[in-house]
């Protein structure tokens, strides 16, 4: 069994598969997810089953790293491999076109692999709305190009309520249609969705300025579903595809 984890910045995702479940791209025999002071509870869950492979993409920092290593020796036997995932120049089916291929973030590489694995021979926009909004382009061949990294919808609404004297702190909801708010919190929640999408609409034209096919859009992350109803152009919203593009890196080949 291959567990598989996405350590990000709010949350720490998780998945078993078989090892030979390459065809079932995102179905998993068990999963979850909890908050970072979760993680000692992953024991539980772990402990008594079957895993011979572990494979982790983390970008939140030292202490959760120490903190899910923990957890792992607890839970599993010593002899299983465990991999942190990291970023380099090939992996999964995808090439890494960075300057510096192991300074793009582990879970943008990873997204990337699974939107490529998802969708093969085709440009693809990946639009991961979470804490930071990463807006990253893939060829039709398989290159990563490169991407966009912006604050997320909350980092956005937060800034400007510690940074302004009269804006407040708003509550994230979606927003109606009509753009042009008529007080001030609907004008701030109006403002930053419509920079999340327009960042992404830009996105794609660019991508799709450089190609003769039309580029897909996927939308992952938690504030997917905000950002979602604000865009002019066909997307399509996948869950967990940072673990998608895990598992498809430890059942291919390269």
């Amino acid at each position: 069994m291959l567990l598989l984890i996405d350590a990000g910045n709010t949350r720490v995702k998780w998945a078993l598969t078989e090892p030979s479940a390459s065809g079932s791209l995102g179905k998993w025999d068990a999963a979850g997810s909890v908050p970072h002071e979760g993680v000692p509870s992953l024991q539980h869950a772990w402990s008594n089953v079957p895993i011979t492979r572990v494979l982790i993409a983390n970008v939140a920092g030292a202490p959760l790293r120490s903190a899910l290593q923990t957890v792992i020796d607890l839970a599993l036997d010593r002899t299983v491999p465990v991999e942190w995932f990291v970023s380099s120049a090939e992996r999964g089916g995808v090439h890494n076109h960075y300057r510096n291929p192991a300074q793009l973030g582990c879970d943008r590489f990873a997204a990337a692999i699974g939107a490529q694995a998802l969708h093969p021979g085709k440009p693809l926009i990946v639009a991961t709305c979470g804490t930071a909004t990463t807006i990253d382009a893939v060829s039709a061949d398989g290159a990563f190009v490169g991407g966009m990294i912006l604050p997320g919808i909350g980092l956005m609404t937060a800034s400007l309520a510690k940074h302004t004297a009269q804006l407040p702190q708003v509550e994230l909801h979606a927003n109606p249609a009509y753009p042009f708010a008529d007080h001030t919190d609907a004008a701030i929640i109006s403002g930053c969705l419509a920079a999340q999408a327009g960042a992404i609409e830009r996105a794609v034209t660019a991508l799709r300025s450089g190609t003769n096919n039309a580029v897909t859009c996927i939308l992952a992350g938690g504030a997917a579903d905000l950002i979602a109803p604000q865009l002019s152009i066909t997307h399509e919203r996948i869950d967990n595809l940072v673990l998608i593009g895990l598992q498809t890196v430890a059942t291919s080949s390269c």
